[in-house]
């Protein structure tokens, strides 16, 4: 697609989770090059373009003022200004701002250009140990009973394995919700504080996790990856029709 602009340029810019170490050479070079930096959190990315000697107008771009702002900033970038749009941590749009501006961009002729990094999910799909030939991204689980339950039912009968964020002010009871409802024996890892320096990674049935995090503290961030017995299953059947055929 043209790029339909006056020498003006959208960038979507991966940054670390935690490790500043994480962010690439490319994000860098795009950071130090822009006129301006959309930023979920003016303070947070300000701390991370100071650590690499950055230094760039900021302006709050985040998810209570994206649609009030957005046809502005594409108007900017449209007389030729370069702008890089950045959640707190992490690839923008993956829970974070970052879609309705790339939507509405292409909409307009502005062609995004992504700059790839660091995302909670991808390294959550490493870490887990969990089946992921197949798998999905349910962003964060519900707060309220109701929605909440509805959504582990989901993942039981999802036939895949499946990750999502949580909250630390609900991770006391979490384990128990999963052995409950999406079924004592679907494997469950518990991911906390990705690329940090108390980063900890909890594996084992959802049953085990409930009676080994009884009563426990829990502080952090968190990425949880559930395979419910139903995905393993249905993975074992199609794993004898895929040896039957090598037959």
């Amino acid at each position: 697609m043209e790029n339909m602009t006056d020498g003006g340029k959208l960038y979507l810019v991966s940054t670390p989770i935690g490790n500043l170490k994480d962010i690439t050479l490319r994000a860098l070079e795009v950071l130090k090059s822009v006129d301006l930096v959309a930023a979920e959190d003016t303070r947070h990315t300000r701390e991370l373009l100071t650590h690499f000697d950055i230094h760039v107008p900021l302006e709050s771009f985040h998810a209570f003022n994206e649609h009030r702002k957005t046809e502005g900033l594409l108007d900017r970038i449209a007389s030729g200004l370069k702008v890089a749009a950045v959640s707190d941590a992490g690839t923008p749009s993956v829970a974070d701002p970052g879609f309705y501006l790339a939507r509405a961009a292409i909409g307009r002729g502005i062609e995004p250009e992504v700059i790839p990094g660091v995302s909670a999910v991808t390294f959550a799909v490493t870490a887990s140990g969990l089946p992921v030939d197949k798998f999905s991204f349910w962003a964060f689980a519900p707060v309220k009973s109701g929605r909440r339950r509805a959504f582990f039912e989901a993942i039981r009968n999802s036939g895949q394995t499946v990750f999502f964020f949580e909250s630390p002010y609900r991770m006391a009871k979490l384990p128990g919700e999963l052995a409950e409802i999406v079924g004592a024996d679907a494997q469950v890892a518990i991911l906390r504080e990705a690329t940090k320096l108390h980063e900890e990674a909890l594996r084992g049935t959802a049953a085990e996790l409930a009676a080994r995090c009884a009563g426990r503290t829990w502080k952090g961030e968190f990425v949880i990856g559930i395979h419910p017995a139903s995905a393993a299953a249905a993975g074992e059947v199609e794993g004898d029709g895929a040896e039957e055929e090598r037959r």
